[in-house]
């Protein structure tokens, strides 16, 4: 896979599973991260949502490409249990660099661009953002099949 694949910082089984990895800010990031989130939901065994999970990390790794020049994180955190009893969730965040936070807006219909963030806020059962020591982390969740 080249130096271009994502370099894993950490998988972890501690709290829930846990996947982690950096990405150049190149190209081929969006397919390597597309492809390491479906591997690894598959192995979680959570393949009914990994289609969705794919498609909203491929709209928000195409937007740290398209904003920042830096490193993309890309982590997994699945939590069977949920908090306080609720239903479990997968929580997928995306870090880059820039600290602005992304602006959702509307998209005519002949935009070529523009929906990335809308697909995101239907699609999750959450998403947001929130400023890091260095940029910024954009998140969703999604509800994991009972």
């Amino acid at each position: 896979m080249g130096s271009s694949a994502g370099e894993v910082i950490g998988v972890s089984d501690d709290e829930g599973d846990c996947a982690e990895w950096v990405f150049p800010a190149a190209p081929d990031a969006v397919r390597t991260a597309r492809s390491l989130v479906r591997r690894t939901l598959g192995e979680w065994r959570l393949d009914s949502i990994g289609d969705i999970a794919a498609l909203l990390v491929s709209e928000l790794v195409t937007n740290a490409l398209r904003h920042a020049t830096g490193p993309i994180g890309v982590r997994l955190v699945c939590d069977p249990a949920g908090a306080a009893g609720a239903a479990g969730v997968l929580r997928v965040e995306v870090s880059d660099p820039l600290p602005d936070p992304p602006r959702e807006r509307v998209a005519r219909p002949d935009d070529e661009d523009g929906r990335g963030l809308q697909l995101v806020a239907s699609a999750a059962r959450r998403w947001g953002t929130r400023p890091g020591e260095a940029g910024k982390t954009v998140w969703f969740e999604l509800a994991l099949p009972s």
